[in-house]
Parts: C-alpha cells; sequence; structure tokens
C-alpha cells in the first residue's frame, strides 16, 4: 500500500488504494519555454494597454471647520494651498506622476507637462 502526504499533513489515496488500476506516482515534467525577450514584453505590455486609469489634476488643497463649510455659497471664495502660477499636480490613480501648467487647447483647460517623475520614484509611491 502506498500513500502520499499532500505537505498540509493530510493523506491522499493512491490509484492503488482505491482499489483502481494505476501507474507509479511521478513528479510531472516540462519541456523548456522558447520566447523572444522582445516579444514576450510586448505580448505582456499589449494585456494592459485597454485599461482605464483615472487621471486627475489638483489645483490645491485647503483644510475647513464644518461650521465654514456651511457657511459656503455663490461667491464665495475657498483659498488654496498653491500660489498661482505654481504646477499642478498630475494624479494617475492617486499617485503622483507629473507636474504641469494650466493651457487652454480649443477653449478647452489642458495640462502641458513640466515635470515627470521618475519610474524610481513612481515605484517607490507604489510600496
Amino acid at each position: 500500500m502506498e500513500v502520499i502526504s499532500n505537505g498540509l499533513g493530510e493523506r491522499e489515496k493512491t490509484a492503488k488504494e482505491d482499489g483502481k488500476k494505476g501507474g507509479e506516482v511521478r513528479p510531472a515534467t516540462f519541456s523548456q519555454l522558447k520566447d523572444k525577450p522582445h516579444e514576450a514584453s510586448q505580448g505582456n505590455l499589449d494585456l494592459i494597454l485597454d485599461l482605464n486609469l483615472e487621471v486627475s489634476v489638483q489645483l490645491g488643497s485647503t483644510r475647513m471647520l464644518i461650521r465654514d463649510l456651511l457657511q459656503l455659497g455663490p461667491g464665495s471664495v475657498i483659498e488654496l494651498s498653491k500660489l498661482a502660477g505654481e504646477p499642478m499636480d498630475i494624479l494617475i490613480n492617486d499617485k503622483l506622476i507629473a507636474r504641469g501648467e494650466v493651457v487652454v487647447v480649443n477653449e478647452k483647460f489642458g495640462i502641458r507637462l513640466t515635470d515627470v517623475i521618475s519610474p524610481v520614484d513612481r515605484i517607490k509611491q507604489l510600496k
């Protein structure tokens, strides 16, 4: 009778114990994968190219008491932490990736990138 441990402290029956005809148990073998580095990385990149990410531009921020918040109305002015002319923060999924200046393109607001955060610093933000 042959019994094999499954690594979790339990035991599994082999084909011989179940009364079924079977062969010996042996590890599976696989041939080496042959991929070309450039093609493999391009294929991996293709998997994520259609993902939607939230892009936002932060003009500034401030903290307010609820008392002051409740007094806001049309014409109220909220003072922000950034100075006029200071670069705006560009966030992707709430992570800073760049800074830029506000521009107008075809009567819509846009951002011209002035500074892009290095890949090393972007990876540090993920940790």
